[in-house]
């Protein structure tokens, strides 16, 4: 078998045991076959309730979120032909974190369950019409990634108005917490809001693989090779929307994953980006599951939080990775 099968049985595998692993860790120290006793059979009164209404949602949320956010960043960085190049660079993320903000400060999320989530969703939406009218469909990358700037710094500066004009302090301490990316006290509701967006999402950007990879030689030479660049640019931001929206609505903000994972993955998959966006989909999903079960063994009297530990551990990964590249490249 070729490296890149070895590669994508691997990571299938890691993510296998990570989503098991993430079923029976928990606050309550429970065996293991007791536990998944009580999420396939279904009859042990409070434990199955525990295994099947809190952490298999959450489990599920960790794959789809993960995914979403490894794939958006390998798509994102095969596209600007950029290793820096991350999801949130298109504002989508700042604004539905500005939506899911304007909702907590107004009070809808107490009167509407979901009204979270599906207001991250609508700033989402918003910034993929404002992206449109402002980068135009036959802009260039530069352009992209210019109105993606302006876009986000826009979505974080309101927020950050929110935050100064706040009456409410307990809404200021939610809004807080939420940005800060969790994953904890989810349900199947969050599972089903999310995954349509993210079957979407997918839909549209695995198919771009031949397209990027026909982009590392330029836009006139893709062209020249039968790429319809507008279509694939369509389809990529309409993926990278739907699928970073979705994460953000449910999960809030967890930063470094689109951006570390494709570094990681890079070379085992012969730097071609085609290769790399089904790859860092399941490393992401390996990522986030990774952090969300060291949230609750690292503090479990605390509630640590999941984009706080991707940050801590992320970031420095990432400068390694910048400087382990300058070093071979000098």
């Amino acid at each position: 078998m070729t490296r890149y099968l070895w590669l994508m049985i691997g990571l299938s595998i890691l993510v296998a045991l990570l989503f098991v692993a993430s079923l029976l860790v928990g606050p309550a120290k429970i065996p293991p076959l007791i536990s998944l006793s009580a999420l396939i059979g279904g009859d042990a009164g409070p434990l199955t309730l525990v295994m099947r209404e809190i952490r298999l949602p959450r489990a599920l949320l960790g794959i789809m979120v993960g995914a979403s956010l490894g794939l958006c960043g390998a798509a994102m960085q095969g596209y600007l032909r950029n290793p820096l190049a991350e999801p949130g660079l298109i504002g989508v993320s700042g604004s539905a974190a500005l939506g899911a903000v304007i909702a907590i400060q107004t009070g809808l999320t107490a009167a509407f369950a979901l009204a979270l989530p599906l207001a991250a969703l609508a700033g989402a939406a918003t910034s993929v019409a404002l992206l449109f009218v402002l980068a135009g469909p036959r802009g260039g990358s530069l352009t992209l990634i210019l109105a993606g700037i302006a876009i986000s710094a826009l979505a974080g500066a309101f927020t950050a108005l929110v935050l100064n004009l706040s009456p409410n302090p307990f809404a200021t301490t939610e809004i807080v917490f939420w940005m800060m990316g969790s994953l904890a006290d989810r349900s199947f509701l969050h599972v089903a809001l999310a995954l349509p967006f993210i079957v979407l999402g997918m839909a549209l950007l695995l198919p771009l693989a031949r397209g990027l990879d026909t982009l590392t030689l330029g836009e006139d030479a893709a062209a020249a090779l039968g790429t319809h660049l507008l279509r694939l640019r369509l389809m990529l931001i309409s993926g990278v929307a739907a699928m970073v929206g979705a994460a953000t609505a449910v999960a809030g903000t967890v930063g470094f994953v689109g951006l570390v994972v494709p570094h990681l993955l890079r070379r085992a998959v012969g730097a071609q980006p085609g290769k790399l966006l089904a790859a860092s989909a399941l490393g992401g999903a390996a990522m986030v599951l990774a952090a969300d079960i060291a949230v609750r063994l690292i503090l479990p009297g605390r509630d640590l939080k999941l984009g706080v530990l991707t940050a801590i551990v992320g970031a420095p990964l990432f400068l390694h990775l910048v400087y382990r590249t300058r070093r071979d490249q000098g």
